[in-house]
């Protein structure tokens, strides 16, 4: 009964407070106080879990990539790489939108962030898309979807966000004599499983992108490949395309922590903006410190409240009677995988990724643990199934950032979206119940 209670308080005082318009920083902290005072609880402990929830060490990584990607867009870097995929085009149909993925993808492996690496890509390949007779709404629809492979592809904030959420986290007594003492999601190999679902859902993206463009008429260009202009994208790319193989082999190769390779990230993009392209000024050295400012400050907020709205979830055995709930309906893996999905796909549509696996991780992960799926292979399906709100209405960031850059309608964007965001959740389910593809790489390198 008092559980009962205690969920009605949290959530329904969550809820009202998002309908009315609150933050989600607001609605997470005062459902959080609200539920404190209601357990006569001493508010102190409200600020101490809070302080807490920042003192880990991998949380660093976090205000670091973030600067790492802001100086590398302000460096030159990922102009470079977007001008070297977009090089690969050639005679294919649909050859250059399907660049468009693949430079989101370049620019995930060093971005980590699905609205950033929309804007970065979408600047150059938009028009590029435009001039060569694709429609606006196609071209910024490929795009946003494309975008949230940012977050999919290592390093990813959100799959830092995971292992932190799941530090401490308790399971049931029953899953612990089933499946073994839980062990603290890595970070490390969480990077090295979102390598390959990243590749299955860009490869499906381009698939239907091919799909689509054939149907539409969209070809290549009629001169076939060119090589020198190829080879000259490379050559002025050389350090752009060694920005992510230093960053994820550095971690790969277990020379360095994710959150040392953010710090080297940064003096990587230093010496490369400085010295080999000559195109970091002081101004954007400062604009790009104030951008790691504004982004890092807004994370640690939600990190704040949300580290107390699960803490509480966690201590009232809220996550223990969402598994038995869920376990008494079936035990079917393969049914639970859809239930879970569904729902993150849901409530990717209305909520921010980083407060959604804030809150959702200590309620969802005991009831998977429970069912012997891994933590890691967990994380990541959470982490893919999610991207796909960024390019979903009514939130879907991605579509924001591609409309306005493109210059329509948001429903124009939204339309043309949807069938990308279709194929991406056939991908996830694929990356759900084939738990190989998460967790092959991994077992590969040692973890």
């Amino acid at each position: 009964m008092a559980e009962t209670s205690i969920v009605l308080i949290l959530f329904g005082s969550f809820l009202v407070l998002l309908v009315m318009g609150a933050p989600v920083t607001v609605a997470l902290g005062v459902a959080a106080l609200s539920s404190f005072l209601y357990l006569e609880q001493n508010p102190i402990k409200f600020v101490q879990i809070a302080f807490t929830s920042v003192g880990s060490f991998p949380l660093m990584a976090l205000p670091s990539f973030i600067l790492a990607g802001a100086l590398m867009e302000a460096a030159g870097i990922s102009k470079r790489l977007v001008t070297l995929a977009e090089s690969f085009a050639g005679p294919v149909t649909g050859g250059i939108s399907a660049a468009t993925v693949l430079a989101c993808m370049f620019f995930g492996a060093i971005s980590g962030s699905g609205p950033a690496t929309t804007a970065a890509v979408g600047m150059l390949m938009i028009p590029a898309m435009v001039k060569r007779g694709y429609d606006k709404g196609y071209a910024s629809a490929i795009t946003a979807s494309s975008g949230g492979l940012g977050i999919v592809i290592p390093p990813s904030i959100p799959m830092v966000i995971f292992g932190i959420s799941a530090i401490g986290l308790s399971v049931p007594m029953e899953a612990v004599a089933k499946h073994g003492e839980f062990q603290s999601v890595s970070i490390t190999k969480m990077f090295i499983a979102g390598v390959l679902p990243g590749l299955v859902i860009s490869i499906s993206l381009m698939t239907l992108n091919y799909i689509r463009c054939r149907r539409l008429g969209y070809k290549g260009t009629a001169e076939g490949w060119d090589f020198k202009h190829i080879a000259e994208a490379f050559r002025t790319g050389f350090w752009s395309v060694m920005a992510p193989l230093v960053i994820l082999g550095g971690i790969y190769s277990g020379f360095f922590t994710p959150t040392e390779s953010a710090i080297v990230a940064i003096f990587y993009t230093l010496f490369v903006g400085v010295f080999i392209h000559k195109e970091l000024t002081w101004a954007d050295l400062f604009r790009s410190l104030e951008t790691t400012t504004w982004l890092s400050g807004r994370v640690l907020l939600i990190l704040f409240t949300a580290t107390v709205f699960g803490r509480l979830l966690v201590e009232n055995q809220i996550p223990a009677i969402v598994a038995e709930s869920m376990l008494s309906l079936t035990d079917n893996i393969y049914l639970i995988w859809f239930l879970i999905i569904a729902f993150l796909l849901f409530v990717g549509m209305f909520m921010e990724t980083l407060a959604a696996i804030m809150i959702l991780t200590p309620v969802l992960l005991p009831v998977t643990y429970n069912l012997g799926i891994d933590p890691v292979h967990f994380g990541i399906v959470m982490v893919c199934s999610l991207s796909i709100g960024f390019a979903t209405p009514p939130l879907g960031e991605n579509l924001f950032v591609a409309s306005g850059i493109s210059n329509i309608s948001l429903e124009e964007v939204t339309v043309k979206a949807l069938p990308f965001a279709l194929v991406s959740t056939i991908a996830v389910f694929v990356i759900a119940f084939f738990p190989e593809i998460s967790l092959f790489l991994p077992r590969v390198f040692g973890y």
